[in-house]
């Protein structure tokens, strides 16, 4: 059900929060809140991107193929941006499947109705602009990373980004789709999250991760992870 002027508070995502109230209160009619499942998948790569989902909480994981059977993870998406940030730069498809890493919720958004808003002027295409160097940072740091850091600091790194986006340090995960994720075999994530589960920094049973010292994931994290966090701080941003 589309939200009200009179019922919806200012939103969590960070992007829509940036607008001035008149601004978000004219699209809050277009808007509808959803639920965000884990594994959910929101697009698949070379789909036509139908909506559009700005993420109140949860996490979105862009996931490029690698063959016909492989993923790797390109790119996270929480609540400081967009999933279908490609409408807005007038490509109505999708290079990458978009599968929902962490359960939470978002406001979504006719893909048509989005570009509309997009073409009416207003903060919001500056603010996709700036969200769009932000996301670009952090697609290019994880290819970095995946090419040449050992699998534990990516690992770390990764942890740490999910919990950033998560705001919990308890969250949904099976050892396959973090495989997917890193692009790595199974057996290289259980020897890198069993050394940090022996060290004390995270715990892991039955599909839930608790991350127990974060200071402890941060030494061992590559400098990726810092590149990555300073940018999310900062943008979105008038």
């Amino acid at each position: 059900m589309p939200l009200s002027r009179s019922s919806a508070p200012r939103p969590a995502n960070r992007l829509l929060a940036t607008l001035p109230k008149k601004e978000y209160e004219s699209l809050l009619p277009k808007l509808e809140m959803i639920p965000l499942q884990f594994e959910d998948v929101l697009y698949e790569a070379g789909g036509v991107i139908v909506d559009v989902y700005f993420p109140t909480s949860g996490i979105v994981s862009l996931l490029a193929a690698v063959d016909d059977r492989a993923t790797l993870e390109v790119g996270l998406v929480g609540r400081e941006g967009m999933v279908g940030l490609p409408i807005f730069m007038e490509v109505k498809t999708s290079s990458n499947r978009a599968v929902v890493q962490g359960a939470g919720s978002a406001l979504k958004m006719k893909a048509k109705d989005f570009r509309k808003e997009c073409n009416d002027g207003g903060l919001l295409p500056r603010l996709l602009r700036r969200y769009s160097h932000s996301l670009l940072t952090q697609i290019s740091q994880t290819a970095v990373c995946n090419r040449f850091h050992p699998i534990d600091a990516r690992l770390a790194r990764w942890l740490l980004m999910t919990r950033d986006r998560m705001g919990a340090d308890e969250f949904q995960l099976t050892q396959d789709f973090l495989s997917n994720m890193l692009g790595v075999r199974r057996e290289g994530v259980n020897k890198a999250a069993g050394a940090l589960q022996e060290q004390g920094l995270i715990s892991y049973s039955r599909g839930a991760l608790t991350i127990k010292k974060r200071v402890g994931l941060e030494a061992i994290a590559c400098h990726c992870y810092k590149i990555i966090k300073d940018e999310y701080k900062t943008a979105p941003s008038k």
